[in-house]
């Protein structure tokens, strides 16, 4: 196939792009101009320099590709996780803004399939039961988190109604392994080891990672499956009491200490105590159904 794939160098695309080549397909990456071209090209993939934000420019590139899928992997994530709130105003633009720019051109284009990401963690459903692929996003959230919600759940309503094209909505749990901030030597592991992590309240929100590498395989095997919406997250959703500290432990780092929400809430603001107390685990019976999808047990569950 020509897969044509905006946010081509992130978490997420630069691994798909090597994946992609190492499979065959013919690989357009889309990214800005600057040095990120040269990973692109070290792995054979053609290059398309777009902004996102550009709508003319997005609609040339995609009728240049000419490509049979388009896959949206574009994020605007800080390198420091401290900074998240701070960053998702401009992740929320470029879900809203740059997602419409990229559907519009492939809807023109005639694209066959169009695929998104979309996030398996801001999912409603009721205390002590896990999403499937019929929750909605939680348009109630607090603050920046809310307005992430909206923009993702509106952005998955696009894509699912476009009747040119079959739309496929990938919801990642939180992502863990190689280039993420979960791993031994990741952001995260670095906050515990300067004592900037703490659970907030009872830590009672419960969170689904994915192994990067097992959100690529689901991603190449979403490439031909039925359209519609898919869990991507691995079998052991866990409260954040539970997870972090076993994390810290994983990666040789002190247990993280706690925070009240009250304490939080000066410091953190709402957005971080909703991270801790809210979030609602993701099941993933669907992907494992449709997509043959087989994640490896959270790494450090047990340690």
């Amino acid at each position: 196939m020509r897969i044509f794939i905006a946010g081509a160098t992130g978490a997420v695309g630069l691994p798909l792009v090597r994946a992609l080549c190492a499979l065959g397909h013919q690989v357009i990456g889309m990214t800005r101009a600057g040095p990120s071209v040269d990973l692109l090209r070290e792995l054979g993939a053609e290059i398309s320099t777009a902004d996102a934000f550009d709508a003319a420019a997005v609609q040339t590139a995609i009728a240049t590709a000419a490509p049979d899928v388009v896959i949206d992997e574009l994020t605007w994530l800080p390198a420091d996780p401290a900074d998240i709130i701070k960053s998702l105003p401009n992740d929320t633009r470029l879900r809203r803004d740059g997602g419409a720019n990229l559907l519009s051109a492939a809807q023109a284009a005639g694209v066959g399939r169009y695929i998104i990401q979309s996030r398996g963690f801001y999912l409603n459903a009721p205390e002590g039961e896990l999403a499937s692929e019929t929750a909605k996003m939680r348009y109630d959230a607090p603050g920046e988190v809310g307005n992430s919600a909206r923009a993702f759940g509106e952005y998955e309503d696009h894509v699912l109604a476009a009747p040119s094209l079959d739309g496929v909505v990938l919801r990642y749990g939180f992502f863990y392994g190689p280039g993420t901030w979960y791993r031994p030597n990741g952001a995260i592991a670095d906050q515990l080891r300067k004592g900037a992590a703490a659970i907030i309240g009872e830590g009672s929100a419960v969170w689904s990672f994915v192994h990067i590498d097992d959100a690529i395989a689901a991603t190449i095997a979403s490439l031909t499956a039925d359209p519609g919406v898919y869990n991507i997250v691995d079998d052991d959703p866990l409260p954040v009491a539970e997870w972090f500290p076993a994390f810290a432990r994983w990666v040789d780092a002190p247990e993280p200490p706690r925070m009240s929400v009250e304490e939080a809430r000066k410091a953190a603001g709402e957005e971080a105590i909703y991270y801790h107390t809210r979030l609602t685990g993701a099941s993933n019976k669907r992907a494992k159904s449709q997509l043959g999808f087989t994640p490896r047990p959270l790494l450090w569950k047990a340690k």
